[in-house]
C-alpha cells in the first residue's frame, strides 16, 4: 500500500488500514495556496528554465554530446629513446618512437581514444631545401606507423602531409631563390610523401600545407598506387594564426625567414573558406578540417552548413597552452574549461577534434583522474 495522507507519522500500515475499514479516513492536508506574482510581473508564455530545472531534464534535452570517440590525439615523436618535455606545452612530450609512443597510445586506448596523428621532430642533418626525407620509406614516420600497426592493428593513424618538418627553410613548400613558395613543385613532393605514408599503413593522410590543387593530386597518386582505401583529411581552412607558437617550438619548425601568409588563410577572411571547401570537395577530400579551433567556431559552422562531409577541428597548441597556463595560475578551473572548449567545438559542428587534451579529457569523461 502506498504511503499517503492517511498514514500519520508513527503509525503502522495495519493501523492505517484499520482506520480505513472503520471509515475513519483523515482529511488530506490542505493544498498550499498558489503564490501570487509580484506586482508588475509580465505574462510569460514561454519559460525555458522549466526544461533546465533538474539534472535529469537537462541531460534528456542536451543537444550535443562529447565522447573519447570524437578525439584524435596529436603525438610528437623523435628518433631518441627518451621522452622529452615540451616547455611551452605542459604535459606534452616528444616521445621516443619505440617505447614512449607505444605506452602513450596504450593509455589512450584504455579510455576509448583509438585515433592518433603523428608529428615528427626531424634531425637538422636530414633537412633539405626540397624536404626529400618526407618520403623516405625508412624514415621516422613510416617506421613508426609500421610499429604501431603491428602492435595495434585497429588503431586509426592520421599523418601530416607537409614539408615544414623536413625543410631546411622551415616552410611548408619548396622555396625559390627569391623567397617565393613554389606551389606545383611542392605538390609533387607531397604526393610522394602521402604514398610513402600509405605504403607504411596510414589510414588517413592529412595535407596541411595549403598548396593549391594538392588534394586532387594526392588522391590521384594514392589511387594509382592501389591505395583507394586511404582517406584524405584536408586542412581546408588553415589560417595564418598566432596560436601555433608552441607547436613550432615542439618540432623546431619555425620558418627561417618570412611567414606563411602567402599560402595560409588570412584570419580576417570568412567567405574564402567556401572557396577552399568547394575545391577540396571536388578534388576528393574525405574530411574537411578547420585550424585553429575555438577562435574559428564560425568557420566550423560555415563548413558544417555547406558540406555533407565530416568536419574536423584542430584545437591547436596555443589554445591548449592558454588553458593549461590559466589552470596553473588558478585563474580558471582547467578541467571544466577544457571540457567546455571541446564541447563548443562539437556544438559548432565538428565531428572529430584534434586535441592535445585527448587523453586527459577522455579520462575525465570516463570518471578517471
Amino acid at each position: 500500500m502506498n504511503d499517503g495522507p492517511m498514514k500519520k507519522m508513527g503509525r503502522s500500515d495495519a493501523e492505517c488500514e484499520a482506520d480505513v475499514v472503520a471509515g475513519n479516513i483523515p482529511e488530506a492536508p490542505p493544498v498550499p495556496p498558489v503564490p501570487s506574482s509580484p506586482a508588475g510581473t509580465p505574462e510569460i508564455s514561454q519559460r525555458p528554465r522549466r526544461n533546465r530545472r533538474s539534472p535529469v531534464l537537462r541531460s534528456a534535452f542536451q543537444e550535443t554530446s562529447l565522447s573519447p570517440a570524437n578525439f584524435v590525439y596529436p603525438l610528437f615523436i623523435h628518433e631518441g629513446e627518451e621522452d622529452t618535455p615540451i616547455g611551452a606545452m605542459p604535459g606534452c612530450y616528444r616521445l621516443g618512437w619505440r617505447h614512449g609512443l607505444v605506452e602513450e597510445v596504450a593509455k589512450a586506448r584504455d579510455v576509448g581514444v583509438n585515433s592518433i596523428v603523428l608529428f615528427p621532430k626531424v634531425p637538422d642533418a636530414l633537412k633539405t631545401p626540397t624536404g626529400d626525407e618526407a618520403y623516405n620509406d625508412s624514415g621516422l614516420v613510416p617506421r613508426t606507423i609500421r610499429l604501431l600497426k603491428d602492435k595495434y592493428p585497429d588503431l586509426i593513424i592520421y599523418t601530416d602531409v607537409a614539408l615544414d618538418p623536413y625543410s631546411s627553410d622551415g616552410h611548408d613548400g619548396i622555396v625559390r631563390e627569391d623567397g617565393v613558395i613554389m606551389n606545383d613543385e611542392t605538390v609533387h613532393q607531397l604526393c610522394k610523401q602521402a604514398v610513402s605514408q600509405a605504403r607504411a599503413g596510414a589510414d588517413v593522410v592529412s595535407p596541411s600545407d595549403m598548396m593549391d590543387g594538392r588534394v586532387g593530386a594526392i588522391r590521384s597518386a594514392l589511387d594509382a598506387e592501389g591505395f583507394q582505401h586511404v582517406s584524405i583529411m584536408s586542412y581546408t581552412a588553415k589560417y595564418a594564426s598566432s596560436f601555433y607558437g608552441p607547436f613550432r617550438e615542439a618540432l623546431d619548425s619555425n620558418p627561417r625567414f618570412g611567414d606563411k601568409k602567402t599560402y595560409q588563410m588570412n584570419p580576417a577572411n570568412y567567405r574564402e573558406a567556401l572557396i577552399e571547401l568547394r575545391q577540396d570537395e571536388s578534388e576528393g577530400a574525405d574530411i574537411l578540417l578547420v585550424k585553429p579551433g575555438l577562435p574559428y567556431l564560425d568557420i566550423i559552422r560555415l563548413l558544417r552548413d555547406n558540406s555533407p562531409l565530416p568536419i574536423a577541428a584542430y584545437q591547436v597548441s596555443g589554445e591548449y597552452s592558454m588553458i593549461k597556463a590559466g589552470g596553473v595560475l588558478k585563474m580558471i578551473d582547467e578541467e571544466k574549461v577544457m571540457l567546455e572548449s571541446l564541447m563548443c567545438l562539437r556544438r559548432a559542428g565538428a565531428n572529430i577534434i584534434l586535441t592535445y587534451f585527448a587523453l586527459q579529457a577522455a579520462r575525465s569523461l570516463c570518471g578517471e583522474k
